[in-house]
């Protein structure tokens, strides 16, 4: 168990192609990269089998590392709605991830966690990237973005800290489902 001055926080950008994540621990006001990485799903045809190598996944990452916390990029809304139906079930199986785990999970829309990193809510995903291997003296930046998307999540997790968010934390199955009656019926 962590000590109330060192947490680990696991960010995760959630995909039906590629998820992304990315490690970081927390010692008071500074933080340390310790995973940086993708799940690549392109081989799989068949979506259910991805949601499952997405859930799996995320498990070995929490068994493995132990986070204290989840944070977890929301789908943004866009024209396609098979796009965001398929995006949104890699979201909620990395979610059904941490909740059997009871590890808290706040969701940061893309926007707010580019934010949180650049100060620019429309920065690039390479813009992200750069200020992200800076912020954590990372040597070499992945070939995919996604990878440092899902540690974006979790640095913007560590600087959004302690403040009043407007953004969505479940602590649990129970908070989960006090939070979103409309989809629990």
């Amino acid at each position: 168990m962590n000590d109330q001055t060192t947490r680990i926080i696991l960010g995760i950008d959630p995909g039906t192609t590629i998820m992304g994540f990315g490690l970081i621990r927390v010692c008071g006001q500074q933080m340390e990269l310790m995973q940086l990485h993708e799940l690549q799903l392109k081989k799989y045809t068949n979506h259910y089998l991805k949601l499952k190598h997405i859930f799996q996944r995320t498990i070995e990452l929490i068994d493995n590392y132990h986070p204290d916390e989840i944070a977890i990029e929301a789908p943004f809304f866009g024209k396609n709605v098979q796009s965001m139906l398929k995006l949104g079930r890699a979201q909620g199986v990395a979610m059904a991830a941490g909740l059997s785990r009871e590890v808290p999970i706040t969701e940061y829309s893309p926007k707010k966690i580019k934010m949180a990193i650049t100060g620019n809510g429309n920065a690039s995903k390479e813009q992200v990237a750069k200020m992200l291997q800076q912020l954590l003296k990372i040597k070499t930046l992945p070939k995919n973005l996604d990878a440092t998307d899902g540690l974006a999540a979790a640095v913007c997790h560590f600087y959004n800290s302690g403040k009043a968010t407007t953004e969505k934390t479940y602590s649990g199955w129970a908070s989960f489902v006090r939070q979103n009656q409309d989809k629990a019926s």
